[in-house]
């Protein structure tokens, strides 16, 4: 029970209830999606390549559009900004399942269609992320920003289970038309946030647009935990996050599955990560988390290096499950950090690099995964990538003392 106490706290706010019962329903529907479109675009291209493209064109315009999206979230009206993207994400997945359902879908439009929901995505999560501190106390802020991870990873698990079987026996379509109507759901709830206005609101602009862009990049650079911090989690991501991002050739050509298998594959991670989650998360402290972040990628490189070596399933399950776990870990520990150590002015664009990061280094890493997958095989350039993220840890450990020091203050 004491387990549970901090994230029970970080509940007993209203807000709270609302802004999380919300984002579990809109992930619910994105992991359907991912699932759905996933499957889809390997049914019709039998590519690697392709479904790394898929990946590549939803996450990959973080790149370009976060670090705009968080000088936005700086200086408007962050609840608007999150209605907006949000129904914009619910248009883009409606067109895709009609289009699907019409049979009218092809591999060039699913990626365009893909690309706009991306962009969308990029610009709704610092909206979202920016209005933690709003919606709890401060003292609640490491549980929020641990509730926020566990109901993703909920949806991980929850979204999977309900999508495996709908599309075996009904097709890809309902299961995209899922997330278009749980996003339409999460818009309709925000309205309902009373939020100071301080947290609400982005300061005055101060510069330009893309000075202000300018200004949170130097910020992150600079300061002595959050710029290694965030350099760390950014190669981690390219080199380990790609397996999670194309798991449909993994299924059928290492373990001769289908989609249900897949939708068992993913739900495994959410299992996984919920877990490990719940425990890192409901901590409600700084001190430790720092180490936490960089060890959990020495964990997830080992579990991954067991998931792309064995062929049997059930061994591929486990080793899922722990892969899920350590990316949590590490994903929790990460954004508490940053929401604790960032300077209230610059939280927007901080959190918008954590979200490239969280976005655009996984596209990056699907997409040479699957361009090498089709050249040597999937398993030899995951090992490859394993081996180099040991050197990635290694450093991390090096500069865990400094880092430590700067963000575990707060």
């Amino acid at each position: 029970m004491a387990v549970l106490s901090t994230l029970t706290r970080a509940l007993a706010h209203r807000n709270a209830r609302i802004f999380f019962g919300a984002s579990l329903t809109a992930w619910t529907g994105l992991w359907m999606h991912r699932i759905a479109v996933s499957w889809f675009a390997w049914q019709l291209t039998g590519s690697a390549f392709w479904v790394g493209m898929v990946a590549f064109c939803d996450l990959a315009p973080a790149v370009i559009a976060s670090p705009i999206a968080g000088a936005i979230a700086d200086r408007v009206d962050r609840v608007r900004l999150a209605m907006v993207t949000q129904a914009a994400i619910g248009v883009v997945a409606l067109l895709v399942g009609s289009l699907v359902l019409a049979g009218q879908m092809t591999i060039g439009l699913l990626l365009a269609l893909e690309m706009l929901s991306g962009i969308a995505a990029s610009f709704a999560q610092p909206a979202r992320q920016t209005l933690m501190p709003g919606i709890v106390p401060r003292a609640d802020l490491p549980a929020a920003v641990g509730l926020n991870s566990l109901c993703f990873n909920v949806a991980r698990f929850v979204g999977p289970a309900l999508a495996g079987p709908l599309i075996a026996y009904a097709g890809v379509a309902p299961a995209i038309f899922c997330n278009a109507f749980a996003y339409f759901i999460a818009t309709a709830t925000l309205p309902m946030l009373v939020i100071d206005p301080a947290q609400r609101r982005g300061h005055p602009a101060t510069a330009s647009l893309f000075g202000e862009v300018r200004e949170g990049i130097t910020y992150a650079a600079r300061h002595p935990g959050l710029g290694p911090l965030l350099a760390f989690a950014a190669v981690s991501a390219i080199l380990l996050r790609g397996v999670q991002e194309i798991l449909p050739p993994f299924v059928e050509r290492a373990f001769g599955r289908g989609a249900e298998a897949l939708a068992f594959l993913t739900a495994a991670f959410g299992i996984g990560a919920l877990v490990a989650g719940t425990l890192v998360a409901a901590r409600g402290r700084l001190g430790g988390t720092t180490r936490y972040a960089v060890l959990a990628i020495a964990c997830q490189a080992v579990a991954t290096a067991g998931f792309v070596i064995t062929g049997w399933f059930p061994l591929g399950l486990v080793a899922g499950a722990a892969m899920g776990a350590a990316a949590s870990v590490h994903g929790i520990s990460v954004q508490t950090l940053a929401q604790s150590a960032a300077d209230p002015a610059m939280r927007g664009r901080v959190l918008s690099l954590w979200g490239l990061i969280t976005r655009g280094c996984p596209a990056a890493g699907a997409l040479a995964l699957g361009a090498a997958g089709e050249v040597f095989g999937l398993q030899w350039p995951v090992l490859v990538a394993v081996a180099l993220s040991a050197l990635v840890v290694g450093w991390g450990m090096v500069q865990l003392p400094r880092m430590a020091a700067s963000l575990e203050q707060g």
